[in-house]
């Protein structure tokens, strides 16, 4: 299980000041959400846990991201295992072009995993876990694409869940798809958070409200105010805090 703490981060894509000393702590074994209207640093933040920030040209990033005490922007951290330790999950399902089986498979291998009775077990667990095992179990060898669209996002979850995790960052996971594929998703993540600490860009303020355990509000770049779901949705401390809840502006 891990925790993340994050210290002064600042993020520059070339001029543009994206990030402004953002400081969290987030608790291992919660879901934290990341609210705040299009373009204000959400996913931006999101990407800066996993590393992803550092594929754009010209991106500059000050600050620390610890988890486990360990700084990511440590130049030792080996990139590729920590995006194992930290697994992200789109706003829009992106399986492979290959098979169900071979989706979940695919990190497992990577990091060395030959025996096909090994693998077979991960994908099985990791199907069972994303809540998509029986309703696939029968077709593993059949294309991911072949799959609807809230199938393919939990498929898309069993695929960050194979190479066991220990956080799961999720990009709007539910925008796509249907309300009932919607509701699927929000159960498993509510059972997820048992073995994982889970942190969620939403733009969906119900979906905040019903799922997390505690809410950042992201504005221009800054984060204008963390705390507990409950208190951020109740009493919110900051007016533009409130002005984005009840609806004035976003």
């Amino acid at each position: 299980m891990s925790s993340i703490s994050v210290k002064n981060l600042e993020l520059y894509y070339g001029d543009n000041h994206a990030l402004k000393s953002v400081s969290i702590e987030i608790e291992e074994n919660k879901i934290t959400a990341l609210i705040g209207p299009s373009g204000c640093g959400k996913s931006t933040f999101l990407k800066t846990l996993n590393r992803m920030n550092d594929l754009v040209d010209g991106v500059k990033i000050t600050g620390e991201v610890l988890i486990d005490g360990e700084n990511l922007y440590d130049k030792r951290v080996d990139v590729t295992l920590l995006r194992k330790k930290i697994g992200m999950v789109f706003q829009k399902p992106n399986p492979f072009p290959m098979s169900i089986y071979d989706n979940v498979a695919y990190g497992p291998r990577i990091h060395g995993i030959k025996s096909k009775r090994q693998l077979d077990e991960i994908v099985k667990n990791s199907l069972i876990g994303a809540a998509l095992y029986d309703e696939v179990k029968d077709r593993l060898h059949k294309s991911a694409l072949s799959l609807s669209g809230g199938q393919q996002q939990r498929l898309c979850i069993a695929r960050a869940m194979a190479v066991e995790p220990q956080v799961i960052l999720m990009d709007e996971p539910t925008s796509a798809l249907d309300p009932i594929s919607t509701m699927k998703i929000e159960e498993l993540m509510l059972t997820l958070k048992e073995k994982y600490t889970i942190v969620i860009v939403t733009h969906n303020m119900q979906q905040a409200a019903r799922i997390s355990d505690y809410t950042a509000f992201f504005l221009v770049g800054e984060m204008v105010e963390f705390g507990e779901t409950e208190a951020i949705f109740s009493l919110p401390k900051d007016k533009r805090t409130e002005d984005y809840i009840t609806g004035r502006f976003g």
